[in-house]
């Protein structure tokens, strides 16, 4: 992968000076590449990582595996590219095993995804099945541990 991808995608807020430094070269041909690569998509936004626990945030990330019946000449695409349109879709991906395609949504109540999936994504046409997985905890995600360690308050003692 390009250094500059590389760097923006492990901390996107490096400003173009300091990634003009770390690549050696102009903070003019930075913002030139960045814009280049924002244009033709290949970087597709820009995001912060939130711990929801310490945010106090009364949502639930549930991850949907589906088993969809694939329309002869399109495969899996289109019934995809339906899934996707749906608001609550944060994230779909085509997998291997007893699954076709696996969905995340985010910041829902249980209600909100339990609805989801009953009124919104198990009556499309070509899906066969669903399993609802909710998330209790999270220990990495993207990369970045949300696992603090514990502090020990009670001192050492030498006998």
């Amino acid at each position: 992968m390009d250094r500059l991808l590389y760097l923006l995608e492990n901390n996107p807020r490096l400003s173009n000076a300091e990634l003009a430094v770390l690549l050696g070269v102009t903070e003019e041909e930075v913002a030139e590449q960045i814009k280049l690569y924002e244009d033709t998509g290949i970087i597709k936004g820009y995001r912060a990582i939130i711990d929801k626990d310490k945010a106090l945030a009364q949502t639930v990330t549930a991850l949907i595996e589906i088993k969809v019946q694939p329309k002869f000449g399109h495969g899996f695409d289109n019934i995809a590219e339906r899934i996707a349109r749906l608001d609550e879709v944060e994230s779909i991906y085509l997998m291997s095993g007893g699954y076709d395609l696996c969905v995340l949504v985010n910041d829902k109540s249980f209600q909100e995804v339990a609805m989801f999936v009953a009124k919104r994504l198990s009556p499309l046409e070509d899906v066969v099945s669903t399993t609802t997985h909710f998330i209790l905890k999270r220990y990495k995600e993207q990369g970045v541990p949300f696992i603090t360690a514990e502090k020990d308050d009670r001192g050492t003692i030498s006998l």
